[in-house]
């Protein structure tokens, strides 16, 4: 069997009719998919809550070579800033890049008009820097992987 006849095996095992009309395939990744979504729910949500105003955020910070430091990935929305992923390099976990990331966030949400920002992080990761930062825990989800929980976060952004 080739690597070409196994995909389509596992394209088969994958995929199957319903009611003749539909068909539903289970994979992987799925950009198109994803991308698809994204545009669907968002416009979703804007029309439930007359927010049209989302965009996407980012901050990152190089050394002198270019080479990534840090970063984040976020979004605002409707006077909500979200902080959705943070990363700092290991070697500068100790240089305050990370309050830095995050104050720069926080000045574009406010430039943007938020007054309020939310974060979630796992119990192993970095809750207790949030709530160095003013965010005040909302809520925990039971169920990460190794008997973990998902912290959720929340502060108001002062004017």
């Amino acid at each position: 069997m080739t690597t070409d006849d196994t995909n389509d095996k596992n394209n088969e095992n994958n995929e199957h009719n319903e009611n003749g009309k539909n068909t539903v395939r289970v994979g992987e990744g799925d950009k198109e998919l994803a991308g698809r979504l994204d545009e669907e729910l968002t416009a979703f949500n804007s029309r439930a809550t007359g927010a049209y105003d989302e965009q996407e955020l980012s901050v990152r910070v190089t050394d002198e070579t270019g080479a990534l430091v840090g970063g984040l990935t976020g979004s605002t929305w409707g006077g909500l800033g979200s902080t959705h992923m943070l990363w700092v390099r290991e070697d500068a976990r100790r240089d305050g890049w990370g309050s830095k990331l995050m104050r720069a966030a926080e000045e574009e949400m406010r430039r943007r008009g938020c007054d309020r920002a939310m974060v979630s992080s796992f119990t192993f990761q970095a809750p207790d820097f949030y709530k160095g930062l003013g965010y005040e825990e909302t809520a925990r989800l039971p169920g990460i992987p190794g008997g973990h929980e998902d912290v959720f976060l929340f502060k108001k952004l002062p004017r």
